[in-house]
């Protein structure tokens, strides 16, 4: 195939509309979930193709989030549904729920309230190789202490998010 080339922001739907049960459950069953009941989860704004994180979801945030329209995720730490900007009010609306090729990984397209990272940064991908040392190439729009306490911002979710 060539000169043809589709975005992942093209082809969206015109407003976000909650599928039915059966279509969900359609869904969840093309999923490739781990040997712990997980998927991988990037979310991107949907408008920008900006890359704004990556989370972990179980079958029930899946589902959770395809009938309400609100990202949620898994907390492996908290063992727990994590619903995206709960505590610190920068929610995720869902614009488009994507299954790879593979059926193992998913692509959230959302519309961002305010920043994706609990650094307080506008997304998760901070760090970067520059002059040979890893250096954070933008710095924080929030102060994580006013999204989420000061009990929270010394907290690194890491990759046990």
């Amino acid at each position: 195939m060539t000169g043809s080339t589709t975005s992942l922001t093209e082809n969206l739907p015109a407003a976000y509309a909650a599928p039915g049960q059966e279509a969900i459950a359609a869904f969840l069953a093309a999923v490739s979930f781990d040997a712990n009941g997980l998927i991988p989860a990037i979310a991107q704004q949907h408008d920008t193709g900006e890359v704004l994180m990556m989370a972990w979801m179980n079958k029930e945030s899946v589902a959770e989030t395809l009938a309400t329209g609100r990202v949620c995720y898994y907390s492996r730490s908290r063992k727990a549904l994590w619903r995206k900007g709960e505590t610190s009010g920068q929610q995720q609306r869902l614009v488009d729920l994507r299954l790879d090729c593979d059926g193992d990984t998913l692509l959230a397209l959302v519309d961002q309230d305010g920043v994706a990272c609990h650094t307080g940064r506008r997304n998760c991908f901070f760090m970067a190789i520059r002059d040979g040392a890893l250096v954070p190439i933008a710095q924080p729009e929030k102060n994580p202490e006013e999204l989420y306490g000061a009990s929270h911002a010394h907290h690194h979710h890491g990759a046990a998010r």
